[in-house]
């Protein structure tokens, strides 16, 4: 199974951008598709969280702000960013949990590449 993300790059602060994440491979089932970040010399933090039945949770420094939906046809989930700040600069990455077929059913919990964000004038 693979993560393939995309969509970062420099925004001015106010500005708007939109991440991507597209699973591919044998995956059988798909529960839920979190946003991760990790800022230099930070831990990384969730961002927001999606469930196979849509159900949304976002970090508190994120709400009204960032909003995440899916495309489970296309197990694909998206991270629609708006009025950036500054302080949202940092790598992000998807992650998916679910299950996948090797053999047999398994736990899937896969990470994409990382994509940078950077919020800057």
């Amino acid at each position: 199974v693979q993560l393939q993300a995309s969509g970062g790059g420099l925004v001015q602060p106010g500005g708007s951008l939109r991440l991507s994440c597209a699973a591919s491979g044998s995956i059988f089932s798909i529960n839920v598709m979190n946003w991760y970040r990790q800022a230099p010399g930070k831990q990384r933090e969730l961002v927001a969280a999606i469930t196979s039945g849509g159900s949304t949770n976002y970090a508190d420094s994120v709400k009204g702000r960032f909003t995440v939906s899916r495309d489970n046809a296309k197990n694909t989930v998206y991270l629609q960013m708006n009025r950036v700040k500054p302080e949202d600069t940092a790598v992000y990455y998807c992650n998916v949990k679910g299950t996948y077929y090797s053999s047999y059913l398994k736990t899937l919990d896969a990470w994409g590449q990382g994509t940078q964000v950077t919020v800057s004038s």
